[in-house]
């Protein structure tokens, strides 16, 4: 299931309905991204610290689909899940919410790790920091980059 939306999640119904009723999962693995302190190292804290996420509707959860489609072919998925919040968005706040549920651990660990690391590099969402007043895009990271280039298959 692929949701993207400005509202807040519950994160114990979700995983709850990601397994209710089956008795085939042996695992199920999640990840939760939160907001973060976005204030530099050593910088004073300032109060108005936000991050707004922009993304580009049917674009968003066609990718988003794509690459939850290729960890079922991957994996021995029983069910996954990835939400992925948009708007202005505070430290603290949910942004992302991706879970995976397995007859086995290894199998949910790795598919959850995957769909995080190319969520992270695929999807088309833009990050907007705001600080003190002062807003500045996020640009992408090379370690996400690497981190996503390790999933790489000659036939994927």
């Amino acid at each position: 299931m692929i949701r993207v939306q400005a509202e807040d999640f519950n994160l114990g119904q979700e995983i709850a309905a990601l397994h209710e009723g089956r008795r085939d999962v042996g695992a199920l693995a999640s990840f939760l991204g939160l907001v973060r302190d976005m204030a530099p190292n050593g910088a004073d804290r300032p109060q108005d610290q936000a991050m707004t996420l922009e993304h580009y509707p049917g674009m968003t959860e066609k990718m988003l689909a794509e690459i939850d489609a290729e960890a079922h072919r991957r994996w021995p998925l029983q069910a996954s899940l990835i939400i992925h919040r948009y708007g202005r968005l505070l430290p603290g706040d949910q942004i992302v919410l991706v879970a995976c549920a397995s007859p086995h651990r290894q199998a949910a660990f790795e598919a959850c790790e995957f769909l995080m690391d190319w969520l992270k590099t695929k999807a088309p969402f833009w990050k907007l920091e705001e600080i003190a007043g002062q807003g500045h895009w996020v640009d992408a990271r090379e370690s996400d980059e690497t981190a996503a280039r390790r999933w790489n298959k000659a036939d994927a």
